[in-house]
């Protein structure tokens, strides 16, 4: 693909949301078709999603079949007409081949398959003047092309590391403390080893049962009580239940409280709480709750842990499924917009406008950073769907339009 001299649209990202804004975009106005371009240096959709739920075994979505990327919320059920099997209680989430199949239509369907250009946006230099503005894109290509609107679409997170990993004094192989978002399963042996997974979200669940599958052993270690939730976040934050409220409240410090206690640092799912218990009566898993680790160092080929209890545990390995951070301010992308273009931050979420452009700009930030204006869900599917219905008028009505 040649790379034009200048797009009328720029969506940074090729995840779940772009492919969702996309879809949404063509529905309410065809004629943009040829106005857009997708960068992504993996050039393919989705292919971050799909080597994070391939690397972490994880079967089926946390998300109900009605949030997916196609305008239709019925189409993806219709998709699975012969594959009812492949939809799990209760809401009917999808297993994650039927749902990767499913996208794959999708892309068909709307001919997306070539609008991601095979490269990573470096720098986006704000070109302000009195009768418009524009934003230049800098590829690790090398090329540079020439935009009147941005979307970043990224999922934008910087890995958490708990304070103590900072503190090891000795050096250790790589592969023995990792985040779990440098976890594959696929590519392990781990028969007869002790694992200790620090972290009490969904991700940990998986990663403990796909090391058990794997012949290890495992210590699942979370500061807090194990919380056991469907959904990550409770259904009413998908509409006016709690939006109505949250999005009356003026100050945004309170907004953000809200965000925090509703996501409350990560959930299991009732049927991992029920496997997880099955593996800790068989001996293949041990729950430390309310435990933290105090220090670790990597001594004999082992990792010997102390907790803030007194207690002293040998590991093999270490994997932390302890999130991501999101801060606008440490987005590699956002400091020269920011320069041009400020706003008020709040705890590293910026506040944006109710089209989600940081103000003034024809610069739209989704996913978790828009979550002041989006709610608690603005990472997930269906928070994406949200975003887009903001995002999307404000591109095809020149009413909307600024600049």
């Amino acid at each position: 693909m040649k790379l034009p001299n200048y797009i009328d649209l720029a969506i940074i990202g090729a995840g779940v949301q772009a492919l969702t804004l996309t879809t949404h975009l063509l529905q309410k106005s065809a004629r943009h078709y040829h106005k857009f371009l997708v960068f992504d240096p993996s050039q393919t959709w989705l292919s971050q999603w799909q080597q994070q739920f391939a690397a972490q075994q994880i079967p089926y979505l946390r998300s109900p079949a009605v949030h997916h990327p196609d305008p239709n919320p019925h189409q993806l059920r219709t998709f699975a007409e012969h594959r009812h099997h492949e939809l799990f209680p209760p809401y009917d989430r999808p297993g994650t081949k039927l749902f990767n199949d499913f996208c794959d239509e999708v892309i068909r369907r709307w001919k997306l398959a070539d609008k991601v250009y095979p490269a990573k946006v470096i720098q986006i230099f704000p070109i302000k003047r009195a009768s418009h503005s524009r934003f230049q894109l800098v590829l690790n290509t090398g090329e540079t092309i020439m935009t009147r609107r941005v979307v970043l679409a990224t999922g934008s997170g910087k890995v958490q590391f708990p304070e103590w990993v900072g503190k090891i004094t000795s050096d250790y192989p790589l592969d023995k403390l990792c985040h779990s978002q440098q976890v594959n399963l696929n590519q392990l042996n781990l028969t007869g080893e002790r694992i200790l997974i620090v972290g009490g979200g969904l991700t940990s669940g998986h990663l403990a049962k796909g090391a058990i599958n794997l012949g290890a052993t495992v210590t699942l270690m979370t500061r807090k009580q194990l919380q056991s939730k469907i959904f990550d976040a409770d259904p009413g934050w998908l509409g006016p239940k709690y939006l109505k409220d949250f999005h009356a409240e003026t100050d945004w410090s309170t907004r953000y409280q809200h965000i925090q206690q509703a996501r409350n640092g990560g959930s299991m799912t009732p049927e991992m709480m029920l496997q997880l218990s099955q593996a800790a009566n068989e001996g293949k898993v041990r729950i430390d709750e309310c435990c933290q680790v105090k220090d670790a160092q990597w001594q004999n080929n082992l990792w010997q842990v102390y907790c803030h209890d007194g207690n002293k545990h040998q590991f093999n390995r270490i994997w932390l499924a302890t999130g991501t951070r999101f801060n606008v301010n440490k987005h590699p992308l956002l400091e020269d917009i920011l320069n041009i273009y400020p706003t008020q931050i709040v705890n590293g979420l910026p506040v944006l406008d109710e089209h989600l452009r940081l103000p003034k700009s024809n610069f739209f930030i989704m996913g978790a950073l828009a979550a002041l204006q989006i709610g608690p869900v603005a990472r997930n599917i269906g928070g994406g769907k949200m975003a887009v219905g903001r995002i999307v008028p404000a591109i095809v009505k020149p009413s909307l339009a600024i600049g």
